[in-house]
C-alpha cells in the first residue's frame, strides 16, 4: 500500500475510544514478537502524564539532538498528518518510510489473523507504535515514547526504558482510567519499572501519594521537580526564562505552565548525564505544535488544544496574563467525550466573541450543543472549521483569537491555515 491506502486502512480499525475497544497488552506483544521484538534493545525514555506529555516529550528531544544523538520521538495524536507521530531527529518520518513501515506491520498482523493467534488487526494506535519501534531500532540512538491513553495498559508499556517521567496528573479520559485522581494517577503509574528511575513533575498530593507508593513497591528512585529551586522568572507572551537550581534557562514554547514541563525536561536530561549548555540549547531550540502556536498576526491566531480541564486552566491563566486590554476571540470545538461544562466554564467568560464549530471528526460534538451551555451574548455557529476561520478574519486587528477546544479542531486549522 502507498502512504494514501495506509492511512486509510489505519483510519477504518478505529482508535482506543471507540465503544468496544479491547485494552490490553497481549496482542502488542503477540505483533512486536512476529516482527522481531523491535522494542527491545533500545534506549526509551517513556513519558506519562495528563497534561504536558507532548511539550515535555518535545523539550526531551531537542535536548538530545543538541547534545549529539539521532533522536527518536513518538506522540499522539497528530495535528495534520499521521506521520507526524513518528519523529527522528526533529522532523516527522517521510511518507514513502510510514508506507513502508505499515506494509510490515501490517503484513505481520494478516499472518497472525490468519494462524488465529489473535483475534482482530491491531488498532490504529497499536500498529502505529510498533511502526515507531522498528523505525527507531533502524535508524536512532535513543527515543523519547509518550503514552497514549493512561500508561499501564498503553500500547507503548511493552519497552524497558531507562527513565520515565510522570508530569501533573488531572481529569481526563474518566470513562476509560477511573473517575477519580488516584485511580487516574494508578493508570499513569503503570509504566514505572522495577529499579529505573523515574522523574515526577508536581502533582496534587492525592496523586503524588499513589505514585510514590508504587515507586516504593519497584524500587524507583524518585526525582521530584518538587525539590528544585525555580527563582528569577520571567515570562513573556511567546518565551520564558528561569533560573533551575541557579543555572538560567530559556524555554521558547509559550506559557508560565511550561516552566515546571521545562523543569521536568531538564531532570531527565541530567540523569541522563546530558551537559548543561545541551540542555539549555535545547530547550531554546523546542518547538511543539498546537499548544500556544502563533500562526497568523494581526489579528494574531493562536493555537491551543486546551480539551480538558487543566488545559483550558493554562489557557484562562495566559490570557488573563498577556491579553489584558485586547479583544480575545475564541474558536471552539470539541469532543463529545470531555468535560465540555467544566472547561467552557473557564474558558468562555474570557471572551469578546464565541465562534463555535465542529471538526471534521466522529466524535465531534455539534455547535449548537455548545451552544446549549452558554449565555455569552455574542456567540456566533459555523458549520465547519474553515467556515469559522473566515469569520475569524473579521476579528479587529489588536485581537487574539484562539482555536481550541480540541486537538482535531486544532489539527484542521494549522491545515487549511499553513
Amino acid at each position: 500500500m502507498n502512504y494514501a491506502e495506509s492511512v486509510r486502512f489505519l483510519y477504518s480499525l478505529g482508535n482506543e475510544l471507540r465503544v468496544g475497544a479491547k485494552f490490553g497488552l497481549e496482542r502488542m506483544r503477540m505483533l512486536l514478537a512476529a516482527l522481531g521484538h523491535p522494542e527491545r534493545g533500545q534506549r526509551f525514555i517513556h513519558v506519562a502524564g495528563t497534561n504536558g506529555k507532548g511539550s515535555t516529550c518535545a523539550m526531551i528531544s531537542a535536548v538530545l539532538r543538541e547534545a549529539g544523538f539521532r533522536t527518536g520521538l513518538y506522540t499522539s495524536p497528530h495535528l495534520v498528518e499521521p506521520n507526524e507521530r513518528i519523529q527522528i531527529d526533529g522532523g516527522p518520518i517521510s511518507r514513502t518510510d510510514f508506507a513502508e513501515a505499515f506494509g510490515t506491520v501490517h503484513a505481520a498482523a494478516e499472518r497472525l489473523i490468519q494462524d488465529e493467534r489473535i483475534d482482530a488487526h491491531p488498532s490504529y494506535f497499536e500498529t502505529v507504535t510498533a511502526m515507531a519501534f522498528l523505525l527507531f531500532r533502524e535508524r536512532c540512538d535513543i527515543s523519547v515514547i509518550e503514552v497514549g491513553l493512561g500508561g499501564r495498559l498503553d500500547a507503548t508499556n511493552v519497552i524497558t526504558p531507562e527513565l520515565c517521567l510522570i508530569t501533573p496528573v488531572a481529569y481526563d479520559h474518566e470513562s476509560f482510567l477511573g473517575n477519580t485522581l488516584q485511580s487516574i494517577a494508578a493508570e499513569k503509574a503503570g509504566i514505572l519499572k522495577s529499579a529505573v528511575p523515574a522523574v515526577l513533575a508536581l502533582q496534587v498530593s492525592a496523586a503524588e501519594a499513589v505514585i510514590q507508593s508504587r515507586a516504593a513497591e519497584l524500587g524507583c528512585r524518585l526525582i521530584r521537580t518538587a525539590e528544585t529551586k525555580i527563582s528569577g522568572v520571567q515570562v513573556a507572551a511567546r518565551h520564558s526564562s528561569f533560573l533551575l537550581d541557579g543555572t538560567k534557562y530559556r524555554c521558547n514554547l509559550p506559557g508560565r505552565h511550561q516552566i515546571e514541563n521545562a523543569a521536568a525536561a531538564i531532570l531527565a536530561c541530567e540523569a541522563l548525564k546530558i551537559s548543561v549548555p545541551a540542555v539549555q540549547a535545547g530547550l531554546e531550540s523546542a518547538r511543539w505544535p498546537g499548544r500556544l502556536e502563533f500562526v497568523a498576526s494581526n489579528p494574531d491566531f493562536v493555537l491551543d488544544g486546551a480539551h480538558n480541564p487543566a488545559g483550558a486552566a493554562a489557557l484562562s491563566a495566559y490570557i488573563r496574563e498577556f491579553c489584558g486590554g485586547r479583544p480575545v476571540w475564541f474558536v471552539y470545538g470539541a469532543m463529545r467525550d470531555k468535560a465540555i461544562d467544566e472547561v467552557t466554564a473557564q474558558l468562555f467568560p474570557l471572551a469578546d466573541r464565541l465562534i463555535l464549530t465542529a471538526p471534521k471528526y466522529s466524535r465531534s460534538l455539534r455547535p449548537e450543543a455548545i451552544l446549549e451551555v452558554t449565555a455569552h451574548p455574542h456567540a456566533t455557529i459555523t458549520e465547519t472549521v474553515a467556515q469559522a476561520i473566515e469569520v475569524a478574519r473579521t476579528a479587529p486587528a489588536a485581537a487574539t483569537v484562539f482555536f481550541t477546544g480540541s486537538l482535531f479542531l486544532v489539527g484542521e486549522a494549522r491545515g487549511l491555515l499553513s
